[in-house]
């Protein structure tokens, strides 16, 4: 009976979880920061409702392995190498700086060595679950900095493994020499769970699943998936490593097989469940009597936080060569504590590397930290004094401008395109192919340097920037082309052009219908909506498979334009082939070739009773090197005609003899 407290508390902490998160989703702040106010109000330091914080904490761990294994799905080995250029540089310098810079204030401030390296990894980490789920929710993750931010958190996903390995390693009073030698051999052993791992990936782990997908029980794939994430976790730590890598290696090692998909989709209920929980137990560790007798070091960190380390994360990006606002929305999307953060203090908590009470004031400063973020990040767009402030940087960083293209020619009657990602790329390439001159402004590095490769008119250029707008000449062009990813910033571009040049039509594409009228209003000329071109095409491809008459269609297809938005292009549908018409399924074509000597020769269809006779049609005829695709039912056949014909089985039969040569019998 003694387990029953638990479950007793483990209720509570889900019914305040829910309520409490109700209460913040009034106020448009995310679950995650729900969670943790849940966990502050009901934990040992606030009213005190749950006592078995340590069995808490058990099922927190749970959610950690958990979260660390899905991680993993994500990151198969071939993924890990097409993004590792993008990732390795931004990510090693805004990990790399903040680890630096925190572990020298911590070291002049009389730290020890070993407790500054842990700040400054501490430090150095973001919280993935509450980043990414709000740029998803403000659809920035395709946006300049939104790629910047995401790439960052992966490298610094990958980072806490060699972290998980060293923090036990930072409590030893050796030498620097020695520690060094004791880090080395942790690594070594690393790499030797690593290459063992990818070894039972790629022969082991696909055929063990195989034998288990076999047995047709979902039941016992999510057991086996069970199985293997905490199985590899045990191993690890089992190995002196930590749980956290195992668990991160089961994850890459199903990824890498066919079954990872379904691995995610029947692992994700089970990991929100605990991941759920694991945001609870943080939120308990928030001491408010720590904020109230320390006020000044909580509020410092948080500060260091919030400031210091989106300063760096922003100068970061601008190494990474990215213009002001981009970096400046990427280093207030950074700037907050991570999940990971909480265990590597409490992995150092563990190993004596640093006490519950220097504990106490980062957790209150970090929980803090994440529970801001989400209301930072909505407010960041906002503030254009940020990326005022880092405009002089630009220059000195050497970001490449639109102001290279403006050489003295005098561009006129152009087109103006703002983004090269796919559609930019499209319609530049069209325009080029049409000879029509056009330039294009791009916010990422990447696409920049493919349109140069490309032969095409490709600059940064921000352009909500007015002098941006001016380099490209935007005055004298005809028209602007509005392609960004971020809906946030396509407005503040509506919004300078119009001021810029007032007289320029825009036309731009939105996600969702709902944004086309506030966009016209703001001053687009033409707004097109992509959810309604998708379904406009997925509708005529539906009502096709569905042998829906042509004409019907194009009715349907008129209703849905008329009722959203009107297209200037000529209406089309996918073309039908015969054997997709299941009514005329048991129709068939066939050929038959006019030979010396057939009876047909000099005898037109209509002459052989050809239709009446047998039921076949003739619907083509390829003589000499044409083809006659309407042939004339009174013209006669030559030799050598290929006829084409359209009946059923029991037609052909009885036509074909008819072009065959008479036999003596």
């Amino acid at each position: 009976m003694g387990h029953v407290p638990l479950l007793d508390e483990l209720a509570i902490v889900a019914a305040l979880a829910v309520v409490v998160t109700i209460i913040l989703a009034r106020f448009k702040l995310p679950t995650v920061a729900g969670l943790l106010a849940a966990g502050a109000l009901g934990g040992p330091f606030g009213l005190g409702l749950v006592k078995s914080v340590h069995s808490i904490e058990v099922l927190a761990e749970v959610g950690v392995v958990l979260l660390l294994f899905s991680i993993g799905l994500e990151f198969s080995l071939a993924r890990l190498r097409d993004i590792f250029k993008q990732v390795a540089l931004g990510g090693l310098l805004q990990v790399g700086l903040t680890t630096a810079a925190t572990t020298g204030i911590a070291v002049a401030l009389g730290e020890p060595v070993g407790r500054g390296v842990l700040y400054g990894f501490v430090f150095a980490l973001s919280s993935t679950a509450i980043v990414l789920r709000a740029l998803a929710e403000r659809r920035e993750l395709d946006a300049p900095h939104g790629r910047f931010i995401v790439g960052t958190l992966i490298f610094q996903d990958l980072c806490v493994v060699p972290m998980v390995l060293i923090v036990p390693l930072l409590a030893t009073t050796a030498s620097a020499g020695d520690a060094a030698i004791e880090i080395g051999i942790a690594m070594g052993k690393a790499a030797a769970v690593v290459i063992g791992t990818v070894a039972v990936a790629r022969f082991v782990v696909p055929r063990a699943l195989g034998w288990v997908d076999a047995s047709r029980s979902r039941e016992v794939f999510l057991l086996a998936i069970l199985g293997l994430c905490i199985g590899t976790a045990w191993l690890t730590s089992q190995a002196g490593l930590s749980l956290a890598l195992g668990a991160f290696l089961g994850g890459m090692v199903v990824a890498d097989t066919e079954y990872g998909h379904r691995a995610m989709g029947d692992i994700l209920p089970l990991r929100d469940a605990f991941v759920s929980i694991f945001f609870v137990s943080l939120g308990m560790l928030f001491d408010v009597h720590v904020v109230a007798t320390q006020p000044l070091l909580v509020g410092a960190l948080l500060l260091g936080l919030l400031v210091a380390k989106g300063l760096l994360a922003t100068l970061a990006a601008m190494a990474m060569r990215f213009p002001a606002r981009v970096a400046w929305l990427a280093g207030v999307g950074l700037a907050q504590f991570g999940e990971f953060g909480f265990v590597l203090i409490r992995l150092a908590q563990s190993h004596k590397v640093i006490d519950e009470v220097t504990a106490s004031p980062i957790l209150a400063a970090g929980i803090g930290s994440m529970f801001l973020t989400p209301l930072l990040v909505r407010a960041a767009p906002h503030i254009t004094a940020g990326e005022r402030l880092l405009a002089p940087l630009e220059k000195l960083i050497g970001v490449r401008s639109i102001d290279e293209a403006d050489d003295g020619k005098s561009m006129k009657d152009h087109t103006v395109i703002v983004g090269f990602g796919l559609a930019g790329r499209l319609t530049a390439q069209t325009l080029q192919a049409c000879n029509a001159p056009f330039v294009v402004l791009e916010l990422n590095a990447d696409n920049v340097r493919k349109g140069k490769e490309l032969g095409l008119p490709v600059f940064y250029g921000d352009a909500t920037s007015t002098e941006a707008l001016q380099h490209a000449h935007l005055g004298d062009a005809r028209l602007l082309v509005l392609l960004m990813n971020d809906p946030s910033a396509a407005q503040r571009v509506v919004d300078t052009v119009k001021r810029v040049a007032p007289n320029v039509p825009m036309l731009m594409r939105a996600h969702y219908l709902t944004e086309r009228e506030p966009l016209m209003a703001l001053g687009a000329r033409d707004v097109v909506a992509e959810e309604v071109e998708g379904a406009v095409e997925i509708i005529a491809r539906t009502l096709r498979v569905l042998e829906t008459p042509r004409n019907v269609i194009d009715d349907r297809l008129r209703e849905v334009r008329g009722a959203t938005q009107t297209s200037e292009r000529k209406q089309t549908v996918p073309r039908a082939s015969l054997g997709e018409m299941r009514a005329l399924a048991e129709m068939r074509i066939e050929s038959v070739l006019v030979r010396e000597g057939s009876p047909a020769i000099g005898q037109s269809p209509v002459k052989m009773q050809l239709r009446s006779r047998t039921g076949a049609l003739v619907v083509g005829v390829h003589r000499g090197h044409k083809l006659l695709e309407n042939p004339d039912p009174h013209v006669p056949f030559e030799a050598g005609d290929i006829v084409y014909l359209v009946g059923k089985g029991e037609s052909f039969a009885q036509a074909l003899p008819l072009f065959e040569p008479v036999t003596a019998s």
